[in-house]
């Protein structure tokens, strides 16, 4: 098999197993583990996919930022926010992180009922000047690219609150390597967060499944529940069903 073939095949393979296993494939294809190493390193490089210790994972497209990702909210996320809604009981205390995604919930949210919110997301704070709800707005160093407070001031108000249900936002989902995030303060804090909570859910469009960011959140197992798009089929949802998480298709 040639180099270009070889190379091609790994993409499909990334495209359609979500990773590739260097072992796996070498013995497979009856080559030395090394030139599929060295497959990877060179694709890698070329930027054509995410190097991990023992093979690769496909590469995430670049998050845009929170202006670009508010003019393409779409009906699939509206979907997945009123299945995280109807989840909300009155009296409880929800966390909710940043996104559009999350900002659905707000909206599917009814106005009158009784709750309290905590969030560290201004712009999630905003959507909620008309609401019932006790507004809790956590404070700390402003991450820009998504709008969230970051670092000590944050942990430190996030360590006083136990939420009945964390609501999380990730930009990145993989069955063996959970979920993730483009940087590392904010990955820090979702981590504290899930700490504080009850139970954490979150919500995934169909682009950020199988798939890794630089920096990991935590394990699929850790999620009580995640809602996902419907229709994504059996075998595309099955790999999360191993780490025994509730799965809801909205």
């Amino acid at each position: 098999m040639l180099t270009t073939q070889r190379r091609a095949l790994i993409l499909q393979r990334l495209a359609r197993d979500g990773q590739v296993i260097a072992g796996a494939l070498a013995q497979e294809l009856d080559l030395s583990e090394d030139t599929i190493r060295r497959d990877l390193r060179d694709m890698a490089a070329a930027g054509l996919l995410k190097r991990v210790h023992g093979g690769a994972l496909p590469v995430d497209a670049p998050l845009p930022d929170l202006e670009t990702r508010q003019a393409i909210s779409t009906d699939v996320k509206k979907r997945l926010g009123r299945a995280a809604a109807q989840m909300v009981r009155a009296g409880q205390l929800i966390f909710l992180d940043g996104g559009t995604t999350n900002a659905e919930i707000v909206h599917a949210l009814p106005r009158e009922m009784p709750i309290t919110i905590a969030t560290h997301s201004p712009a999630i704070a905003s959507l909620l000047e008309k609401h019932r709800a006790e507004v809790i707005l956590i404070g700390g160093r402003l991450y820009k690219h998504s709008m969230v407070a970051t670092g000590a001031a944050a942990l430190a108000a996030i360590g006083m609150l136990r939420p009945d249900i964390f609501f999380l936002g990730a930009t990145a989902a993989h069955p063996v390597h959970g979920l993730s995030t483009g940087d590392h303060e904010e990955a820090a804090i979702k981590r504290a967060i899930i700490g504080q909570s009850a139970e954490t859910v979150t919500l995934l469009t169909d682009k950020k499944l199988d798939a890794v960011s630089p920096h990991h959140i935590a394990g699929i197992s850790d999620m009580a529940r995640m809602i996902l798009p419907a229709g994504l089929g059996e075998d595309r949802i099955a790999p999360y069903r191993q780490s025994h998480v509730d799965i809801i298709e909205a």
